[in-house]
């Protein structure tokens, strides 16, 4: 990470702390500390005491982190939540958690594709929402259960999209990259 940071990069650290209050705002402070880390994420199920315990942890910090609450994993569908123990639709629990999270005072979600309205519409326009599960239009979903174009996570509104391995295992990763970086720039002309 040092590195990344060495070489100007900014980033996004995607840990999704999950545990006490206590220890998840040692565990956020700690990374609000690191190199060019602008973004950290925590499971908005973790509850409000934990998220409000992260931001309080980062609060005094001039130029902290973006905190951002993941609501439901992309990997998960409806019956993958009921064997959980989760009733309900991933976009109602998506949205339920987003409000909790923008309740403790993060500055935004993670969330699919697919709740990116609802929650903009339940957290106002400046609530970051970030969109993983991104695949271009002929790559296969591999283990996300809700995924995306680039082009139709722009569309529905993504502060900022997630996209590793149609990037990371594509035979040539810069053309990839490119031609993901092409359809979100011809998405966001349109919008």
């Amino acid at each position: 990470m040092k590195r990344l940071a060495g070489l100007g990069f900014d980033i996004f650290l995607d840990l999704k702390f999950h545990d006490i209050p206590n220890t998840v705002a040692g565990a956020v402070a700690a990374a609000a500390r690191l190199p060019r880390v602008r973004m950290v994420t925590l499971h908005a199920s973790g509850g409000l005491a934990m998220m409000k315990a992260a931001r309080e942890a980062i609060s005094h910090r001039r130029n902290r982190p973006a905190l951002l609450g993941v609501t439901i994993l992309t990997s998960l569908d409806a019956a993958a939540l009921r064997r959980v123990g989760i009733p309900g639709s991933p976009a109602a629990r998506a949205v339920s958690l987003a409000r909790l999270a923008k309740q403790a005072g993060l500055d935004g979600v993670v969330a699919s594709s697919h709740e990116v309205r609802a929650i903009r519409r339940a957290c106002g326009p400046r609530f970051l929402i970030v969109v993983p599960g991104v695949r271009p239009p002929a790559s296969a979903p591999g283990d996300q259960a809700r995924v995306a174009t680039p082009a139709a996570a722009i569309r529905a509104g993504a502060d900022y999209l997630v996209v590793g391995r149609p990037i990371t295992k594509a035979r040539n990763a810069r053309l990839a990259a490119s031609a993901i970086a092409q359809e979100m720039a011809s998405a966001t002309r349109a919008r």
